[in-house]
């Protein structure tokens, strides 16, 4: 696989890329600059299971505050800077694990070098990032439009230019929001690079199409050995991208840990609120470190045999519900009871 070969780049106390495990990102939404905020909203994230943070840094505030950030946090911290090459060199100063430039519109060779010198002098990788969006306008009309293959010269271009500073810890992403365009530049990329991966569908979209083009997408990309750190682009609440790519990840076997929850999808024969018992449940197990598969049923038919298949599962009759651990009936509950009484199961597992 591409990924098992793949440059080793450490980002603060983590480490990607020769086969290391892949790592979920996520970005904060709220104003850098409001340090409160930014911590809160990071340890909620790191609590879901976020492993490298991104910040937007648009002003010397926002950079400035990272050395605040930092000593709150344990997870490595990412600076994302667009055009003013003195806020990239601020949040290398200030304490960014990595920063997320675009060496093209930093400033001139100059403005990159004194980048590239700041982030080599404290051993800072550098992730190079190029989106369809903004694909040079020359590549485009040579192109006839966007191409994946204009995309992958754009990114390798901007690789050289921070090669040629005489630096090598570098990350590339290369970003689409067409998924098969963004599938087949990850494809060419990998074959021509052996730098780090970090993957993703960008402006993916809502909660509903941002999951179904992120989890086409990642899955058509990492089932082929490509990929070293994923993001979940979402138009919403962060936790959600953490939760998602946790799922796209061990539904493709590429990380074990989490709990798996399996739920029918309902039917006439339904007599509990098994959506609502099933959304319950999902929120409910995200910070619970147990590598466990747990089923919601709602069916007196099927619900009892299916969640025996799980470790431990809930199958629902007339206001009331079964909880079974290890195929075996343990209890019968009414149904407001069920969410606590599993939720005390997880808590004190013992197999």
């Amino acid at each position: 696989m591409y990924r098992d070969h793949t440059k080793r780049i450490q980002i603060g106390n983590r480490v990607i890329g020769g086969g290391n495990p892949i790592l979920i990102q996520s970005m904060t939404n709220t104003r850098t600059e409001d340090v409160q905020a930014t911590v809160a909203q990071m340890k909620r994230l790191e609590a879901v299971g976020c492993e490298i943070i991104r910040c937007a840094v648009p002003t010397m505030e926002a950079a400035k505050a990272f050395s605040k950030i930092k000593q709150q946090i344990s997870i490595p911290l990412v600076a994302d800077i667009h055009f003013d090459y003195r806020l990239a060199i601020a949040a290398i100063e200030n304490g960014a694990d990595k920063i997320r430039i675009n060496p093209g519109n930093i400033g001139g060779k100059e403005r990159l070098k004194a980048v590239v010198d700041a982030a080599k002098e404290r051993k800072i990788p550098i992730r190079v990032g190029v989106n369809s969006g903004s694909l040079e306008k020359e590549i485009v009309e040579r192109d006839h439009g966007v191409t994946a293959e204009g995309m992958v010269e754009s990114a390798l271009d901007k690789v050289r230019m921070i090669e040629e500073t005489g630096y090598d810890q570098i990350v590339i992403s290369i970003k689409s929001s067409d998924v098969l365009m963004c599938a087949k530049a990850h494809e060419l990329i990998a074959e021509k690079t052996q730098y780090p991966l970090h993957v993703g569908i960008t402006e993916a979209g809502t909660l509903l199409s941002g999951n179904i083009k992120s989890a086409i997408g990642l899955a058509l990309i990492l089932s082929k050995g490509i990929g070293d750190t994923v993001r979940v682009s979402l138009t919403g609440d962060p936790i959600e991208e953490i939760k998602s790519a946790k799922l796209i990840l061990r539904t493709l076997g590429l990380r074990k840990e989490g709990i798996e929850v399996v739920s029918c999808p309902t039917c006439g024969r339904t007599q509990i609120d098994l959506i609502g018992l099933a959304n319950q449940v999902e929120n409910m197990v995200t910070e619970i470190p147990l590598n466990l598969k747990v089923a919601v049923m709602g069916c007196v038919v099927n619900g009892p045999g299916e969640a025996k298949e799980a470790d431990i599962g809930i199958a629902g009759g007339k206001g009331e519900g079964l909880l079974i651990k290890k195929g075996q009936i343990i209890k019968k509950l009414p149904e407001d009871q069920l969410l606590s009484a599993l939720q005390e199961e997880l808590l004190n597992w013992r197999e």
